[in-house]
């Protein structure tokens, strides 16, 4: 009887659940990389922010939007449970995405070369930034921990349901990049930031809309502690309330890079301590030396976002000034070209999962498949480095940039889903929402980093376009250059030391390569 009503409750061989969380997190995803997609393009042209200005405004706030899950999957674990921080994170993301659809007045420059800013509008950005930054940090990192809740310890379908989820968020990704691009280069950033927002609505309503199928999942570990009184203010939203007003402190912080650099150098070094506390005061030696593989993971993982991120930066302004992208008389928007990264991982995850198991007992270690996704992000900037030697004094082919895309993405598709898989597996059940919650913010420090690292190819502009094709083509080359010998080097030393990262993990790792 127990497993007949057990089929019951699934949906091809899942939980029902999945596919509430999977078409949640597509939503969702679907309004975060369609604002980011028009975000370096909305700087650049609309407001005239120079590249510098421009990458460092982005990292600021990727950053954030990854940080904040440490402190959002903190609050989930102890207090709100899962569930109810999701739907808080979601409806801080739709009022985030309806304030950027206000655009405001565009930019001037003077005849002196004064640049003239509609500062109130962006304020209102900067603002809506920050709700943004707040929802995604109550949404994200639950969500994910989520779907490893809807498995039991040892349930072989647990891989396979986090790469139905991680398709979710490329799905998501892929519609938004050719959607909300094509309406904010078309009709108005306004068009374009609005979609999102409506994206975000839906996923929603589509995550409240599916709470019977969680079947008590993700629920508070403490009720009793929300329904007491603090201050004559229920606990519960007493949480929210002061969440809220921690959007006043990111509306700073964005516009301060230096604040974001010093708060991610603090968190980064107190969430270590906390891992090493833990690590001997509640853990035996097993479970220590697990967490221990899983804390040098997420440290290799830094290098790997940062050159990945690139492509909101410096690839998304190559693929504007430098990228032949007219394609049989069709002129191909430079941000739509970031769908190719979620076209590939819709039509190269089920190749992936099929070939891990095909491999059988010679499926590579995650510490390997991390190697591996190093040196593959290394190899597509050495394509761009390729692409621009050959293209003389024109503009490069657009073959190059795609081809970067794809070894990017067989890059991630060898790191991220396993290693969400990992998070799960690897950290002790009383802190996973935690350890997701410093698995993006080590994703945060990429973001900042990467940001950093764009700026070795700004170029010198005015009313957003580079004023020389060459000048700005040699820029790129040296950016391009420096990130390809960096994701080989330390591919390379991943790969040493992948050995004793396998010995750490206690067999864990066979259950995650399968």
């Amino acid at each position: 009887m127990a497993n007949n009503s057990l089929n019951k409750e699934e949906f091809f061989g899942h939980p029902k659940a999945l596919f509430i969380l999977f078409f949640t997190e597509m939503w969702e995803r679907f309004s975060f990389y369609g604002m980011k997609a028009l975000l370096i393009f909305y700087l650049t042209r609309y407001h005239l922010f120079t590249d510098v200005n421009g990458n460092l405004l982005i990292g600021s706030y990727a950053a954030l939007v990854y940080a904040v899950p440490v402190i959002g999957g903190f609050i989930a674990d102890r207090y709100l449970g899962f569930r109810k921080a999701i739907v808080f994170g979601g409806i801080m993301l739709v009022l985030g995405h309806l304030g950027m659809a206000y655009e405001g007045n565009a930019a001037t420059q003077s005849v002196t070369g004064e640049i003239i800013r509609d500062n109130s509008a962006l304020q209102i950005f900067y603002f809506s930034l920050s709700l943004i930054i707040v929802g995604v940090g109550f949404l994200k990192a639950n969500i994910s921990s989520l779907v490893g809740e809807l498995y039991e310890v040892g349930d072989k379908r647990r891989d396979s349901g986090f790469t139905l989820f991680y398709m979710g968020i490329n799905l998501g990704s892929f519609l938004a990049t050719l959607i909300c691009v094509w309406l904010g280069e078309k009709y108005g950033w306004s068009y374009g930031f609005g979609a999102a927002g409506v994206g975000m609505f839906f996923g929603l309503v589509t995550f409240i809309s599916g709470r019977k199928l969680l079947k008590g999942k993700g629920e508070s570990k403490v009720p009793e502690l929300l329904e007491q009184k603090s201050f004559g203010v229920k606990n519960e939203w007493l949480i929210y309330a002061l969440s809220v007003l921690s959007s006043l402190v990111f509306w700073q912080m964005v516009q301060r890079h230096e604040a974001v650099s010093m708060t991610l150098m603090i968190a980064g070094a107190v969430s270590v301590v906390y891992i090493i506390y833990y690590s001997i005061t509640q853990l035996d030696k097993k479970a220590r030396e697990q967490l221990m593989a899983l804390t040098i993971l997420i440290v290799f993982t830094v290098i790997f976002w940062a050159l990945f991120e690139q492509a909101y930066t410096s690839l998304n302004l190559f693929a504007d000034r430098i990228l032949d992208r007219d394609f049989f008389g069709h002129t191909i928007s430079a941000g739509q070209f970031l769908s190719f990264n979620a076209l590939f991982i819709i039509l190269l995850a089920p190749v992936f999962a099929w070939l891990w198991v095909k491999l059988g007992k010679y499926n590579p270690n995650t510490a390997v498949k991390f190697s591996m996704a190093l040196l593959l992000v290394g190899l597509g900037f050495g394509s761009l480095v390729l692409g621009i030697s050959l293209s003389g004094l024109g503009k490069v082919a657009m073959i190059w940039l795609i081809l970067t895309y794809f070894l990017h993405t067989c890059g991630e598709l060898c790191l991220s889903p396993v290693g969400l898989s990992a998070v799960t597996k690897l950290s002790p059940a009383k802190i996973v929402g935690f350890m997701m919650g410093v698995w993006f913010l080590a994703t945060a420090s990429s973001e900042f980093i990467a940001s950093i690292l764009a700026n070795i190819a700004s170029v010198d502009t005015s009313n957003g376009t580079a004023p020389d094709l060459n000048l700005a083509k040699q820029s790129y080359l040296v950016l391009f250059e420096y990130l390809f010998y960096t994701g080989i080097a330390v591919g390379l030393l991943l790969l040493i030391l992948s050995p004793i990262i396998k010995k750490l993990m206690h067999g864990v790792d066979k259950e995650l390569n399968n």
